[in-house]
């Protein structure tokens, strides 16, 4: 018998429409999305199946589903199914607006975990039994093997733990990206076995994934790029931050307490692009590697010039100009160039023995240093904590970046206490803004409350959070309940943070 090679798409697999996939799935059903942002997911059959729905509504009949999907997806998958009001439940991390007024409201039950717990957690059926996933690849051959787009995510686990899988057929990406990808997956705990991946650039799977060709209702031909937009420019503020951090790891090489080369975990945005820009100025910190999830514009362009030497992530989520040149020089890229599954990419075990250095962005930080990157006043959803904690509680030096103010200066970002936490005190070293950093290693609470007041606060808020300070003068932990959530309930009533006065 001759082998199918995976260039050899075969006429045999049949190929069906997106409408053809809505029809598929029922009410009730739990429908999984490849990808990881919007590279690598699916780009027509969410839209189809927001169609049904609304169909289904108009013709008075429930239709819903439960959406699981390896990351934020963009606007052909969260925003066409929620503005069709097609959604039960939401796992693990969103980014759209429509699906965020959703959750806020009460309409769509959202799971908000670590990135790097999913795929374990898919594996041991948490969120139930997955009914369809729709997964979108370059390549697929007769005998069931896939080749990825410009994500993994999760979309190996969804493979094969689905009862049933739908393949968009994505022409745009070329085949020849095969050697992008490197797919290791992990057993069910407790059968687990050490993951021998010791440096950034090791390979330690397979290229594809194999999955039972008779799980594959069809082929849903496509060639649409992914809606990756470029994110907004830096400003003066950003820059500084940069600046920030570029010199504090400057500082840290000489110092002999981090090595040259060192591994870096950046998130994404216009704060991680300036980070980068200013990494690029100071001699002792290029070249580097990278070991990260999302690997954006800004990453392509420091590997280009010599600044990155290797990036690893789970998503390639670069504009499509960006992504043209990356094909179009692919033997470049091939070898400084890795995609892997995002329970690899976040594994904190990995991420700890590689001793990464992790970069990350906070809506807000408390005088001990404690994060909040989810939630406005605790209680509306941003986005979700994503993949933050993996690389915060676990790299060698975690550092957390905002600007000190929002709203024109009426929000400090820096307040008495988080009004929801998601990265504690206990794993945040660093804080840095605009105004300075505050190196919070090796100090006690009320050191690192100083610390933080002296370097990262705006001036127009120092002496308001000192106060604050001397009125906590009891206990371990500078805490006056009288006084922790008062800078809030001061912008909920008068509109402007500035205008707080503490209880005595």
């Amino acid at each position: 018998m001759t082998k199918v090679k995976l260039q050899d798409i075969s006429i045999s697999m049949k190929e069906i429409t997106a409408d053809d996939v809505a029809n598929f799935v029922k009410n009730g059903d739990r429908v999984a999305f490849g990808g990881f942002t919007p590279a690598g997911t699916p780009k027509v059959s969410a839209s189809a199946i927001a169609k049904k729905a609304e169909e289904e509504h108009v013709a008075g009949k429930p239709f819903k589903i439960h959406v699981l999907t390896g990351a934020s997806t963009g606007d052909d998958v969260d925003g066409a199914l929620a503005r069709a009001d097609a959604i039960i439940s939401r796992v693990p991390y969103q980014s759209d607006s429509n699906i965020r007024n959703l959750i806020n409201e009460g309409r769509v039950h959202y799971c908000d975990i670590h990135i790097s717990h999913y795929a374990q957690q898919v594996k041991q059926k948490i969120f139930g039994e997955i009914d369809l996933a729709i997964v979108e690849a370059a390549d697929i051959s007769d005998s069931g093997e896939i080749l990825f787009t410009t994500a993994i995510g999760v979309a190996p686990t969804f493979c094969r733990h689905a009862k049933k899988i739908a393949v968009e057929l994505n022409e745009y990406h070329p085949k020849k990206i095969r050697r992008l990808h490197d797919i290791y997956e992990t057993e069910l705990v407790p059968h687990t076995k050490p993951i021998p991946l010791v440096t950034v650039r090791d390979r330690i799977g397979t290229e594809t994934i194999k999955v039972d060709p008779a799980k594959i209702i069809g082929i849903v031909r496509t060639s649409i790029p992914s809606q990756v937009k470029a994110f907004s420019s830096s400003d003066k503020d950003t820059n500084r931050i940069g600046e920030n951090i570029a010199k504090f790891l400057s500082n840290e090489i000489r110092s002999g307490r981090i090595l040259p080369q060192f591994p870096v975990q950046s998130g994404v945005g216009n704060v991680a692009n300036s980070v980068l820009e200013a990494m690029s100025t100071e001699t002792s910190i290029i070249p580097y590697t990278m070991y990260s999830e999302v690997l954006q514009d800004s990453v392509i362009e420091a590997i280009k010039s010599g600044n990155i030497l290797f990036a690893s992530g789970a998503a390639l989520t670069v504009t499509s100009e960006c992504l043209s040149e990356i094909y179009d020089n692919y033997d470049f890229f091939k070898t400084r160039l890795i995609l892997r599954p995002q329970e690899i990419s976040n594994h904190p075990e990995i991420i700890l023995r590689l001793g990464l250095v992790s970069i990350n962005t906070a809506l807000e930080v408390d005088i001990c240093g404690s994060v909040n990157s989810t939630h406005v006043l605790g209680s509306n959803v941003m986005n979700g904590v994503g993949g933050a904690a993996d690389f915060a509680r676990n790299s060698q030096i975690s550092i957390f970046a905002c600007k000190s103010t929002a709203k024109d200066g009426k929000i400090s970002s820096i307040v008495p206490f988080c009004s929801h936490v998601d990265q504690s005190e206990h794993s945040v070293k660093i804080i840095v803004t605009e105004c300075g950093i505050a190196d919070l290693r090796g100090k006690d609470p009320r050191q690192r409350a100083q610390e933080i007041i002296n370097n990262c606060v705006h001036p127009d808020y120092k002496d308001l959070l000192s106060q604050y300070l001397s009125l906590a003068n009891r206990g371990h932990i500078p805490f006056s309940l009288a006084n922790v959530f008062k800078m809030y309930e001061t912008f909920t009533s008068e509109g402007d943070m500035r205008k707080t006065n503490w209880s005595m």
